[in-house]
């Protein structure tokens, strides 16, 4: 055995019973943390909001092109009118816990890959989670729903059939960018699909883009959009927590 191994060997086992005799010394006390106390919330059930979550109801979008929300708005549910393009959040955020439920309308089987009731989730403008009927519909896999567009395959589909309610629980953190407008921690995202894990705090390669290469450009906290796709897609109980 050459001697460097014997000398790791020697200091690993001088350190391991250093480690059993510093802790023979101590009280169960003296590893208790009793600050600070975290705040308290009052979980939500059955996906209703927990008490410190901002609700996104209808009156907290408006159209991107300028104006109110365009979409129709009925008992709570919000339904893309095509045409009226994508709405945004009001206020913008950063990192998040975002809930949103959402339904695919009725589609005939002329209706094939990508135009099975098209929308999308994009957080912070840029970084799209993909709606869209992957129950029966079938498209290049990056883009099914559930997808991180263009990025990040579903680790399995998840999907419901079409009209019936879907949900996406999504953990967000934003990417952080240096004076200079480099990046110095990119976006990062898990997505649970309908209570499965789909993505896995995966790294955002910049920007989900429909054509060519994702390319990080330096941002503030944004809107959250929602995506006009030219289909009657729903939205309701829509919720975040800032983290």
């Amino acid at each position: 055995m050459k001697r460097n191994t014997v000398i790791g060997i020697l200091l690993a086992t001088a350190l391991t019973n250093l480690t059993f005799a510093q802790k023979s010394k101590m009280n169960p006390e003296d590893t208790e943390i009793w600050q600070p106390v975290p705040d308290k919330v009052t979980p939500g059930s059955n996906g209703s909001a927990p008490s410190d979550a901002i609700i996104l109801s209808g009156e907290k979008w408006e159209s991107v092109k300028g104006g109110k929300n365009p979409w129709e708005i009925n008992d709570g549910v919000m339904t893309i009118r095509p045409g009226t393009g994508n709405i945004r959040t009001l206020q913008s955020y950063g990192d998040v816990q975002l809930h949103i439920e959402w339904r695919i309308p009725e589609l005939s089987d002329s209706y094939k890959g990508q135009d099975r009731g098209n929308s999308g989730v994009f957080l912070q403008q840029f970084y799209e989670v993909q709606v869209l009927d992957s129950y029966t519909g079938t498209t290049y896999v990056n883009g099914q729903a559930g997808s991180v567009y263009k990025q990040y395959i579903p680790l399995v589909n998840a999907s419901k059939p079409i009209l019936e309610w879907q949900i996406f629980d999504i953990i967000y953190k934003a990417p952080r960018f240096d004076v200079g407008g480099n990046v110095t921690s990119p976006a990062n995202m898990t997505v649970i699909h309908n209570g499965v894990l789909i993505q896995n705090h995966v790294i955002l390669k910049g920007p989900t883009e429909n054509t060519g290469y994702p390319l990080y450009k330096a941002h503030v906290d944004l809107p959250i959009y929602l995506q006009d796709h030219d289909h009657k897609v729903s939205y309701r109980n829509i919720w975040l927590r800032k983290l």
